[in-house]
């Protein structure tokens, strides 16, 4: 389990102090899914970092199964279990990505086991092994490569910053099946930090950051009754939603919690009398 304390930060920014994280609280339960979301600067990305050891908070305090980890650098955060994919991964010229991927596992990979990783991030995998981690490589292929690295090792906490940014809707596909597994297995803690609808609608809980605060923290279909909230600050929720609260403003006894399709279907069916659940 993940436990963030009071989490403060702040930068100088033309002569003015400007606050990046006000006191930021929350945790991350073993086998849990929790998805960051909010408008740019809000403050997301910052935290990731300040999470991983890349920055450093000027208050506040971080624990990883109890242990306060809130001193410790990146790579003891990584030995502590802490793994995270960054928004724009670093490029490493004279590596090659089979090398890559065993530095990141912590030992020698096979041929197979790598190329296990890389199509389970939508790569065709014996074309990229011996590819160098270099300008060759387009942005969504490095974004592949990325994941690749935090996937070749079990940790106890694995952070994806926008995950589905740069990469093809069939890549896309490939790795939200492969984060439906990870949650399924329950063996990792995940932290997806992300705008994209479908990754958040597979949360186990959403929180919401504008301006350095924490907006909102709770499951999907309590922060999504929130929906007017949300579009204030430049977020909205699921097209859905609007149809329900449509549905809402016209009489229609529907409730108002529905976050998907098939919920909707559902809801319908049971008001028209022809419950086809089975």
């Amino acid at each position: 389990m993940l436990k963030a304390e009071n989490l403060v930060l702040h930068v100088e920014d033309n002569g003015a102090k400007k606050c990046l994280l006000d006191h930021i609280s929350f945790q991350v339960d073993d086998g849990e899914m929790l998805v960051i979301t909010g408008p740019n600067g809000g403050g997301k990305s910052t935290l990731a970092k300040v999470l991983i050891g890349i920055e450093k908070a000027e208050s506040g305090k971080i624990f990883l199964n109890g242990e306060d980890i809130t001193n410790y650098d990146i790579n003891h955060r990584a030995n502590a279990g802490i793994g995270y994919a960054f928004q724009q991964p670093p490029r490493f010229k004279g590596m090659t990505v089979q090398r890559l991927l065993a530095l990141a596992a912590g030992r020698e990979m096979s041929d197979q086991e790598c190329c296990k990783l890389l199509s389970d991030v939508g790569l065709c995998a014996e074309e990229y092994l011996n590819r160098q981690i270099d300008g060759t490589l387009s942005g969504g292929e490095m974004k592949r490569i990325e994941i690749a690295t935090v996937l070749a090792k079990e940790h106890t906490l694995c952070i994806f910053d926008e995950p589905e940014a740069g990469i093809d809707l069939w890549s896309f596909s490939m790795l939200i099946k492969r984060f439906e597994e990870i949650h399924k297995e329950k063996k990792e803690s995940l932290v997806l930090i992300s705008h994209q609808e479908r990754i958040i609608q597979m949360a186990d809980r959403i929180m919401v950051m504008n301006h350095g605060e924490k907006v909102f923290d709770a499951p999907p279909k309590e922060v999504f009754r929130h929906y007017k909230e949300l579009e204030a600050i430049g977020l909205a929720a699921p097209q859905i939603t609007y149809i329900v609260q449509g549905l809402k403003e016209h009489g229609v006894p529907i409730a108002d919690d529905i976050t998907t399709v098939a919920e909707a279907k559902d809801a319908i069916l049971q008001l028209l009398g022809k419950d086809e659940r089975p």
